[in-house]
């Protein structure tokens, strides 16, 4: 089988690949030029919903058919929101997309803006990416003096303006009603829903919100088409009738205890195994992998050692990291792509404190049960590292993941669900190390001493 040639990661090695020129000569913005001829918005919509596109920011929704939410007919504004708030903790995808070919990802907001019959689209920046903000602005800025943006653009009758945004530093943002509050120059508080961002979004007008990485495969179906989109990566299961298929590349990153942090470009399904041990050079130092977290910290730990149900001689570490993949083994999705290895050395009591704090510290504090199980949960996984645990302290924490979150139906936004799930999936797959821990009374290295400061 040959080896695949990456598609939306093509141009990044190329000199000035950020550049218009550059862009341009690589057959650039022709596809946004053909579609502003030739196609009508709903022909734009059509393609993107037939390829079979799914949101790569987490959740999986369809692309085309989250555009057809928006209301028949509206007067406008419609707006577009870029979602770029990349902050699901080991995660890089949109980085180097906007790092190193902004100009992909801009003529993805460009088609998007024509399709649902957008003016403006706002693109909301995580703040710590300095350089991608400063990579988009000289694109945007390009490509007003070449005329590609603003009022009658190639002669069309299309107007668009891109407007950057750059975020304050919140993980919440990534969730796209705390965006828009954000965006609106508001405490980012997610939203109650209904209704959605479709109907009532950004500065109360209908507003789609899409990620950086779904918006440059956007770029790719149109200009490439349908049958090469459907060509990558894994058919609907049969035996699932909401199964709506993983189809085209993708970018995994890869980071933890790995020989080669990376991201790669690959069609969807790729084994974790496979990723790993191919692509990353394995697990470093000579270890072996103990966990493995397959999406970013929120979709929950794979134990590479338990059996695959259903696979003879297979084992979690052979999942295939498609939209179904982890969702076999208790995980809660293929989320971010952002696989974190955890090699056989390091502590799961340890790795899980690190978890509860991120979370407990990025809660909005919007919702009870998020606000204080976060917190109960850090307090917890400490007096654990501290030598200090019970028995009982299992059960509690995997109740208290059970309990919080959207599909709970406790919570306003998903934080919590995602907050809840690497504690509840450590626990049930690496009990035995948590008890024997407790057991022991054996203290981390890297918990701080409870004495006040200057006593003896």
């Amino acid at each position: 089988m040959p080896a695949y040639e990456p598609v939306l990661l093509a141009r990044i090695n190329k000199p000035n690949s950020g550049k218009l020129e550059g862009y341009r000569a690589d057959g650039g913005y022709a596809t946004v030029e053909r579609a502003l001829k030739e196609k009508q918005p709903i022909d734009v919509i059509t393609q993107v919903k037939d390829a079979g596109l799914r949101g790569r920011g987490g959740a999986g929704f369809p692309c085309g058919l989250k555009w057809t939410f928006l209301p028949k007919d509206h007067p406008g504004p419609i707006y577009l929101c870029v979602n770029a708030d990349e902050s699901e903790p080991c995660t890089y995808n949109n980085r180097i997309l906007m790092e190193k070919d902004p100009h992909q990802v801009l003529e993805g907001i460009m088609l998007a803006c024509y399709a649902i019959r957008s003016q403006k689209a706002f693109y909301y920046v995580r703040y710590e990416y300095g350089d991608s903000f400063r990579s988009l602005q000289a694109a945007i800025d390009e490509l007003y003096a070449a005329k590609l943006l603003g009022k009658n653009i190639l002669g069309s009758g299309f107007d668009l303006d891109i407007v950057l945004h750059r975020g304050a530093g919140a993980y919440i943002c990534g969730e796209e009603t705390g965006l828009i509050e954000s965006l609106e120059g508001k405490r980012a508080w997610p939203r109650i829903k209904p209704p959605f961002p479709a109907i009532e979004g950004a500065f109360r007008k209908p507003t789609i919100v899409n990620n950086v990485e779904t918006l440059a495969c956007v770029t790719q179906i149109m200009k490439r088409g349908i049958d090469w989109f459907k060509s990558l990566g894994v058919p609907p299961d049969p035996k699932n009738p909401r199964d709506a298929g993983s189809y085209g590349p993708k970018l995994y990153t890869l980071a933890g205890h790995v020989e080669k942090p990376v991201c790669v470009e690959l069609p969807m399904g790729v084994t974790l195994r496979d990723l790993v041990e191919k692509h990353g050079g394995g697990v470093w130092k000579g270890r072996k992998a103990k966990a493995v977290n397959p999406g970013g910290l929120s979709m929950g730990f794979v134990d590479v050692n338990a059996p695959l149900k259903g696979e003879d001689g297979k084992t979690e570490y052979d999942i295939p990291l498609d939209f179904n993949g982890p969702g076999r083994v208790g995980c809660l999705g293929l989320g971010t792509a952002a696989v974190t290895v955890v090699d056989d050395q390091t502590s799961m009591i340890d790795v899980l404190h690190n978890v509860c704090q991120f979370f407990s510290h990025e809660s909005c504090g919007q919702c009870t049960p998020c606000r204080e199980g976060t917190g109960w949960m850090l307090k917890i996984t400490d007096r654990l590292r501290r030598g200090l645990g019970r028995k009982e302290d299992l059960d509690i924490l995997i109740d208290v993941g059970d309990r919080i979150g959207i599909m709970p139906g406790t919570t306003i936004c998903g934080l919590s669900d995602g907050a809840g799930w690497p504690v509840k999936t450590a626990i049930r797959k690496f009990r035995a190390e948590f008890e024997a821990a407790i057991k022991s009374g054996t203290k981390s290295k890297y918990a701080k001493s409870l004495a006040l400061a200057g006593s003896h």
